[in-house]
């Protein structure tokens, strides 16, 4: 990823450095189970632990040499530790460690995102709150339908984004499994066995695959990927309300805009969203690496290798996006600029036309056919959409409406606190004090 994008707590999982790190992690661990169980000798297991390290640059020199990326590493470990290294990497393979390793690496990564989802969801909370009795107009095709609040509409991603929460520590849970199982899975040297697996993925707080071919099927990955790829969406979909309350003939909300900050090179008037439009882009990006994680998932027989380059790029990407992403994201959301204002003039553009449903709704309790008073209604509203007049004036001008709808009832109809009686309780649903 480029460093535009990656922060540093999680960029440095993702480093050439923390990748032997987390394969040394690995192979120690079983040295030490090995050693416990009376597989390899103790003092040998002692001063493999003591001495073990690598030089990345050693590494690279001799990769170059045997093309095998495990191979240089367990060599350049072994050159630190001297004659012990025997039983290093004892009866394992690549995969032990390479998949092991990326288990490790994924969990880290989530663990990271977790804490920048729950940042989210405060941030999400704090501004419904807020807003909570905030009235705006509610859009269904981007069309006026019938007022809601502000805060109503936060609530929405509040609840979303938990949902998100609950769906990462389902994925978290799937992809904390690791495997030292040997060349096909079935514990084939005599320095491995299923007990020995999960004493030295116990040490790295990791659950054993329940059957691995030689490397853990990719379904497990895919899973992860697609629930980045679900967060990725569900932080689109909130940058772009904001985007589209942001344009000029809506201007409801708007993105903070700094004292030195310009919005365009041609331009000095422009306030542009450029962060909503950033987190738009990227999450297209995370949905495409989904995508390429259920390609991995088809693997020839027992493994191949082309799976392996696909999660070299599509693990640190998706994760450092994801990271980055959420973050900005709670940013915006508490430094957003909210336009009350605004959002009653808005509302105040159709002259009424919200209540239309309600006024269908009283005219079938009263005795009218749901086609006769659809009709009888949407003529009225036509023509006040059309700037003959203001709605109710219009409704109150036909005998007929008059008739059966009085002065009490239209009173009811239009009292705009209607629309919000009940969001005390949808707060309270949503796990928010109201």
């Amino acid at each position: 990823m480029i460093d535009r994008y990656a922060r540093p707590a999680m960029a440095a999982i993702w480093t050439l450095e923390n990748q032997y790190n987390t394969w040394l992690e690995v192979e120690l661990a079983v040295v030490e189970a090995q050693a416990e169980m009376g597989l390899i000798p103790q003092a040998e297991a002692k001063q493999i632990i003591d001495k073990a390290g690598f030089d990345s640059l050693r590494i690279a020199e001799i990769e170059k040499i045997v093309k095998h990326d495990v191979i240089a590493f367990v060599t350049a470990v072994e050159e630190k530790v001297g004659p012990a290294a025997r039983f290093f990497h004892f009866g394992l393979t690549s995969s032990d460690v390479l998949d092991t390793s990326l288990s490790l690496r994924l969990v880290r990564a989530a663990a990271i995102i977790r804490e920048d989802l729950t940042n989210l969801i405060a941030a999400l909370g704090r501004k419904a709150g807020q807003f909570k009795d905030c009235p705006v107009i509610g859009r269904s095709h981007g069309i006026h339908a019938e007022p809601t609040t502000f805060g109503h509409k936060l609530l929405s991603f509040f609840t979303e984004f938990q949902r998100n929460l609950v769906r990462l520590d389902r994925a978290i849970e799937e992809v904390s499994v690791g495997q030292i199982s040997g060349p096909v899975g079935n514990f084939s040297a005599r320095s491995l066995s299923p007990a020995l697996e999960e004493r030295a993925l116990s040490k790295l707080k990791l659950r054993a695959i329940a059957v691995s071919s030689q490397v853990i099927s990719r379904d497990v990955h895919a899973a992860f990927f697609l629930t980045l790829a679900l967060i990725a969406s569900s932080v689109e979909r909130l940058a772009t309300e904001i985007r589209l309350l942001a344009r000029t003939e809506v201007s409801e909300v708007e993105e903070a805009f700094g004292q030195y900050q310009k919005g365009s090179s041609a331009m000095p008037h422009k306030k542009n969203p450029i962060l909503s439009e950033n987190l738009t882009g990227l999450a297209r990006l995370v949905r495409s690496y989904a995508q390429a994680s259920l390609e991995n998932v088809v693997l020839w027989h027992e493994r191949d290798i082309s799976h392996s380059s696909v999660e070299r790029v599509i693990a640190p990407d998706s994760t450092e996006l994801i990271d980055f992403m959420l973050h900005r994201l709670a940013s915006l959301v508490d430094n957003l600029v909210v336009k009350p204002e605004k959002m009653l003039k808005n509302l105040a553009l159709t002259r009424g036309l919200y209540n239309s449903q309600e006024l269908l709704l009283a005219l079938c309790q009263k005795g009218l056919a749901r086609t006769e008073a659809y009709g009888l209604i949407q003529a009225k509203a036509m023509a006040a959409a059309k700037g003959e007049g203001d709605f109710r004036t219009l409704i109150e001008s036909d005998p007929t409406l008059l008739s059966i709808l009085n002065k009490d009832v239209l009173d009811d109809i239009f009292d705009s606190r209607r629309f919000n009686r009940y969001i005390g309780q949808i707060f309270q649903r949503a796990g928010l004090k109201s």
